[in-house]
């Protein structure tokens, strides 16, 4: 564990956490190569750890989800990124806000199966809040 003097060890309101991650078509599961919602909540737990191993030494853990949004769907082939910020310091708690944006898109065709294109405006595609407890 971090050693620190601040009672909610290094965490601050606005520290930020991004990854890139592309969606493989293993994990399309339905038509259109959609992929389930569950993906996007896995990504967050992987922002979440990053943060409280960054903020804390500590992997931490999820205690719960709000308010969680589809708001536009996600794709295998699609490159995404996914961000968390501390929006809320307690002792041992963590608020988190995510975001999934979809950055790249797919855009295979018979002829060009391995067209992708990248997005001028990244789409938001999921969002949520988080709570998650650190030692």
């Amino acid at each position: 564990m971090v050693s620190t003097s601040s009672p909610s060890g290094g965490a601050e309101v606005g520290q930020r956490v991004v990854h890139r991650r592309y969606v493989p078509y293993s994990h399309a599961h339905y038509a259109g190569n959609l992929v389930d919602g569950a993906y996007s909540l896995g990504l967050f737990g992987d922002v979440a750890t990053e943060m409280c191993i960054l903020t804390d030494g500590d992997e931490g853990l999820f205690a719960s989800y709000s308010d969680v949004q589809f708001k536009q769907p996600v794709r295998a082939g699609d490159v995404l990124e996914i961000a968390c910020e501390v929006t809320r310091v307690g002792r041992r708690s963590r608020t988190l806000d995510f975001t999934v944006h979809v950055v790249a898109r797919g855009a295979a065709t018979e002829t060009e199966p391995g067209a992708a294109r990248v997005l001028e405006e990244p789409l938001l595609a999921t969002t949520a809040t988080g709570v998650v407890v650190v030692p």
